[in-house]
Parts: structure tokens; sequence; C-alpha cells
């Protein structure tokens, strides 16, 4: 019985190592996460292999394993930029991106885990001030934000190929002019609205004026037909008819036949 300490010893001394081994061989990768293995005593770096997925591995305790998140994200960027005059233009914008997934090992290998800092945020910075340089503050500020914006993700997406990153989309956020600059296009642009309102109008009366003249020439047209062809011999047959019609009427009246203008009825005592 005493012995049996002494027996013991050695195989609490192995279990412990073991569990400390076994500590540091799980890893655990999270809901949209990657793990890039490294070798330390291999070739370092493991790039021929895809990434660690999720879930639970047991790695040799003397390699290691750098995590990154491989689902979508977003940076946000404020920079300084030129127009095409060389005003002074602040602009913000917004990156969607991921890490390439089955190049992850090269990515971290060539680019490490800043990668935004070190490749993502320079070219987007790259990007806007060529296209912002090629623009009016009126363009920035009104018609060319989209066109802008399609642009910029367009050269940020050449600059980053090759660099292991997926370029998702990009979003201009803000373009902030200065404030006299400012002023004066919304100015602009208010006597442009206000010079078309103007026309607007104008075309409305001309329009309006075209509608009556034309009422009024078919108004003019059609009188000139019926007097053309209101003849004597018509009148007088309208005449019997208006008689023949007035006679039957109860009301007490005197009709004197063939005494007005043109033969037709005088109609007297109309009660």
């Amino acid at each position: 019985m005493e012995k049996l300490p002494k027996i013991a010893l050695p195989f609490v001394i192995v279990a412990i190592v073991l569990v400390v081994l076994l500590s540091k061989s799980a890893v655990t990768i999270d809901s949209g996460e990657a793990g890039v293995l490294f070798r330390t005593f291999g070739e370092g770096v493991v790039v021929d292999k895809p990434a660690l997925g999720e879930g639970f591995h047991i790695v040799a305790p003397w390699n290691k394993v750098f995590v990154y998140e491989v689902r979508q994200q977003e940076v946000t960027e404020k920079m300084n930029v030129l127009s095409s005059n060389g005003l002074d233009i602040k602009l913000e914008a917004s990156v969607w991106f991921q890490p390439d997934f089955k190049n992850l090992g090269k990515l971290h290998q060539e680019k490490s885990e800043m990668y935004k800092e070190r490749v993502l945020l320079p070219a987007i910075r790259s990007a806007a001030r060529s296209v912002v340089g090629r623009y009016t503050p009126e363009q920035l500020y009104s018609s060319k934000r989209d066109a802008i914006q399609q642009e910029i993700f367009e050269e940020t997406k050449n600059i980053v190929e090759g660099q292991f990153i997926q370029l998702n989309e990009v979003l201009v956020r803000d373009v902030t002019l200065p404030s006299t600059i400012k002023d004066a296009i919304e100015r602009k642009l208010k006597q442009e609205q206000e010079s078309l309102e103007y026309e607007f109008r104008l075309e409305s009366a001309r329009k309006e004026a075209e509608k009556v003249i034309i009422e009024a020439k078919g108004k003019a047209e059609s009188n000139r037909l019926l007097s053309a062809s209101l003849t004597d011999k018509i009148l007088q047959d309208k005449g019997i008819d208006a008689t023949m019609k007035l006679a039957e009427s109860p009301n007490s009246k005197v009709i004197v036949i063939g005494s007005g203008d043109s033969g037709l009825p005088i109609i007297l005592g109309n009660q």
C-alpha cells in the first residue's frame, strides 16, 4: 500500500502532460472564421492546403493557428481629395470586403493580419483621389454621385486584384464641399430650377393660346360654312316649320304670315 503512490506518480505526471498538450493542441474555429496553420518545424505557413474551417481541430502543440474573419466586413474611410479644379473635397466611403478563403494562407504569408491597413485602405484612398480628380464640385454635389461611386469601386478592385482580397462594394456615404462652394452651387441650382419653371409656364401659355386660336378658327370656319348653306329658300322653310309649331301652342298670340324680312312670319303678343 505504501508503494502505490510511488507507482501511480508516473501515471499522474503523464496524465497532466497529456491534458496540457491536449489543451494546447485543441483549436476551435468560430462561425464566420477560418484558421491559417503555421508549422513551426515544417514549411511555415501552409499555403497548399485549404484553411481550417469552422469547428474543433487538433494540431501539434508546437504549431500555431492564426484565425481570420472570412465573412463580409465593412470598413469606413474619411479622406480629403481634390476636385478637377483643385478644390479640397471631404469624402467618406464604406468598403464591403472579405478575405479570399481559398488563398487565406497566401494572404497571411504575404500581407499578414494587417492586410486591411496595408492593402485595402491605401487602395481605396488612391482610387478615390484618382476618380474625384476628374470631376468638378458641381458634378460631385449632384448628378455624378452614382457614377463616381461605381468608378471608385472599379479602380479599387483593379488595385486589389491578385492581393487575395474579395472586394464586394464601395459606397460613397458623404461628399462635403467647402461652404462657400456649396452655397454657390445651391444658388445656381435654384436659379436653374426657377428658369425651367418659367420656361414651363411660357410653354403652357403658348399651347393655351394656340388652343384658343385653333378653336376660334374652327368656329369661324363652321359659321362660314353654315352661312353659305343658309339660302332664302331654306330660311323660309324653317320659318314655316316654326310657325306651324307655334300655331299648335295654347298660348295667345298673333302671327302675321309673310310680313317679316325675307318673307318670314312676325309673332305678336307672345304670352
